[in-house]
């Protein structure tokens, strides 16, 4: 069967790397029946999941609140919130934060509560549960356009067209599939000259890159606060949405916003009235993290920088194609299309490495493959013996050749 008629289902009843139970973690290892796998699924970039003193810091905190306060956030919030908020402020260099539990849903609360009956542009590869709180305030009578990833001559002209107020430009910051950074630059330009507020979803650059400097000891920059610092921009009209689930290893989320607009989304957004709180273990181990972030954040980034390099060099070196121009941790490999996706990821796992299976529609039909990401936990060891077994598949045709791609129109 050719790769390019696997769907979601065929992985799900015939892939080993979908719906795996994991029995057992060792390192960035993994045990999934009798056999170990290096583990290039996990989003853990930082690897503070197996930090030390993240892990000493989650006991102290349960003797002291319990497992989970459950008031919802509209009654009352245990003070690790307000604690967390002002060190990400600073962090961030926002005017404030409000946290909540997921990404998921701030997406769905957020927007709907914020564009209201106005007019939503939203980035074709946008990731889907910005696309999801799209659709969510358009059933609340708000009007939905869509323009090309990096087109920014069609974002103009959608702005410039927008009637209905206010207007809001919903996009990913570093891309969860691509790994590539948008020119944020550009894109606040536009909003600002249109009048627009710019929505920017860093899920997996918040911890990863951050605000540049003559000292900065990779091209990460410093302190991994998201993509905002790192692209020289200020919060005016822009929003940042951000989470702990990716390099901070925990159940928590953030928008970074004026206190003004923290203010109304308290008393208008339901994902905020209704839900209750973070685990306290979650907590925690962001208080702990941001202690590892001060102390080592940067030594952290500059090896998990290392071994992006390792592997993307091998990678580019082997005339091999991938999305990932801009040197993150997140790297797509799309396979040939006389290569079934299901055989690949059983010679992957036959050789004892551990992907995430890219399947359409997750992607483009054109860029089924998988996706590794390193982590500050990994080993040169393991990035070398996953070099090899694309060495292979790259010398058996399995791999698409580094020849440019043309994008899919959006739908």
């Amino acid at each position: 069967m050719p790769a390019l008629t696997h769907d979601i289902e065929d992985l799900r009843l015939h892939s080993r790397m979908y719906d795996a139970v994991i029995d057992e973690i060792e390192g960035r290892r993994i045990r999934i029946g009798q056999d170990w796998l290096v583990d290039w699924a996990s989003c853990n970039y930082l690897g503070l999941d197996l930090d030390e003193e993240v892990i000493g810091a989650v006991e102290p905190q349960l003797r002291r609140w319990g497992t989970h306060p459950s008031w919802s956030r509209m009654l009352g919030s245990p003070r690790l919130y307000p604690q967390l908020e002002e060190r990400l402020s600073d962090l961030l260099g926002a005017e404030d934060v409000l946290l909540l539990p997921t990404i998921s849903q701030i997406h769905l609360g957020v927007i709907p509560a914020l564009v209201q009956q106005g007019t939503l542009i939203m980035e074709s590869r946008a990731h889907k549960t910005i696309y999801d709180g799209c659709v969510f305030a358009r059933g609340q009578g708000a009007t939905l356009r869509r323009f090309r990833s990096g087109d920014t001559d069609e974002l103009a002209r959608l702005l410039r067209e927008a009637t209905a107020r206010p207007v809001m430009v919903c996009m990913d910051g570093v891309n969860s599939m691509t790994g590539d950074i948008p020119d944020l630059k550009t894109y606040a330009r536009l909003c600002r000259e249109n009048g627009a507020v710019l929505y920017v979803d860093d899920a997996h650059g918040m911890g990863v890159i951050g605000e540049r400097s003559p000292v900065e000891q990779s091209p990460y920059g410093l302190r991994g606060n998201a993509i905002v610092k790192h692209s020289g921009e200020t919060y005016d009209d822009i929003i940042l949405v951000g989470g702990f689930s990716k390099a901070y290893s925990s159940l928590l989320a953030y928008l970074a916003l004026p206190t003004a607009v923290k203010d109304r989304l308290k008393v208008a957004a339901p994902t905020y009235l209704y839900s209750g709180p973070s685990p306290v273990a979650s907590l925690a181990t962001v208080m702990a993290g941001l202690d590892v972030n001060d102390k080592r954040g940067d030594e952290l980034r500059t090896h998990l920088y290392r071994l992006t390099m390792k592997l993307l060099s091998h990678v580019r070196g082997l005339g091999v194609h991938t999305l990932n121009r801009d040197d993150t941790p997140v790297v797509e490999i799309p396979i040939s299309p006389e290569h079934d996706l299901i055989a690949v990821s059983e010679r992957l796992w036959r050789a004892g490495q551990y992907v995430t299976l890219a399947p359409y529609p997750g992607v483009p039909r054109d860029e089924i493959g998988f996706r590794v990401q390193l982590t500050a936990a990994h080993t040169e060891a393991q990035v070398d013996a996953l070099n090899d077994v694309l060495t292979e598949l790259a010398g058996d045709g399995a791999l698409r050749t580094a020849v440019p791609q043309p994008r899919r129109p959006v739908d």
